[in-house]
């Protein structure tokens, strides 16, 4: 038993050295790209209004089977402390700088939380994307967003600070076929600020983009799942109106009823854990 523990543990501290060397190897890498990252795969004009130069721009997308409006709803109100990495994650930030444990309160969107901590939505095209934007210093252990309006963000230049703003974004492809993204960029204010938050991105930016990964993960199950429910409901209401379904009215209508129905099958339930509404690193650009 002894050695077999002895072999058990040898193995783990191995697998935990490998992981710290990789994250090393990572960092330093992370480091010396800083502000050479390779141009964003899209051209965002909505971005393009509020920060065109960019010393950071981090881009990721997913294709979805099914329709943009559908896309688009479960995007704007994903959570995403729902996935028991970011929990963890963000938990480890808070360990690594000393943070306070993140008090929970409510459960909200990813929008919704963004904007209770302090961001400001900058632009929205209703059902396409929208434009979020703050200034911080994400270093800080209880980090604080300050949300400004879209002029006072495009002229801020406070010394010491980091500008972040990040896009929600879906595009339809098909009929029933969508593409969502998400877009991070950041633009530091001066020497200080840059040195500070390169140390700090090349540090954590695993974890943020590992974040970025999973909430597009999670938005595309929970987009094709909910087309699946509507599809079923809408086929349901109409076995059950017969030929009367077929006039462009009452298909409106049978659509009306069959989202009804798969929203109220969406509304959450209560959860062990709540997401947080303080200022303290949660969902956005990078911190």
């Amino acid at each position: 038993m002894n050695a077999t523990m002895r072999r058990v543990g040898g193995v783990a501290s191995r697998g935990l050295a490998a992981a710290a060397l990789g994250w090393l190897g990572y960092a330093a890498l992370t480091w010396k790209r800083y502000g050479k990252g390779a141009r964003p795969r899209r051209t965002d004009t909505l971005l393009d209004r509020y920060m065109p130069i960019s010393e950071i721009a981090e881009q990721h997308e997913v294709e979805v089977a099914a329709p943009p409006a559908i896309t688009y709803e479960t995007l704007r109100a994903m959570d995403p402390l729902d996935s028991p990495l970011v929990r963890a994650i963000f938990r480890g930030r808070e360990l690594l700088l000393g943070a306070d444990h993140a008090t929970n309160e409510g459960r909200h969107g990813i929008v919704d939380q963004t904007l209770a901590v302090g961001w400001r939505i900058l632009v929205e095209e209703p059902g396409r994307e929208i434009v979020v934007g703050a200034v911080t210093k994400p270093w800080e252990p209880n980090v604080t967003f300050r949300g400004l309006s879209p002029d006072e963000f495009s002229r801020f230049d406070e010394p010491d600070y980091v500008k972040i703003v990040w896009t929600l974004g879906v595009e339809g492809v098909a009929p029933e076929k969508s593409r969502a993204w998400t877009e991070t960029r950041v633009m530091t204010t001066d020497a200080v600020a840059r040195r500070r938050f390169r140390r700090y991105w090349a540090v954590f930016s695993p974890g943020i983009l590992a974040i970025r990964r999973a909430g597009l993960h999670r938005v595309r199950v929970d987009a094709e799942q909910r087309f699946q429910r509507e599809r079923a409901a809408i086929a349901v209401l109409e076995a059950i109106t017969g030929d009367a379904a077929k006039s462009p009215l009452t298909r409106r209508e049978t659509l009306s009823a069959a989202r009804v129905s798969t929203r109220q099958a969406d509304a959450p339930t209560p959860a062990r854990h709540q997401p947080a509404t303080s200022a303290q690193g949660r969902p956005g650009g990078p911190q």
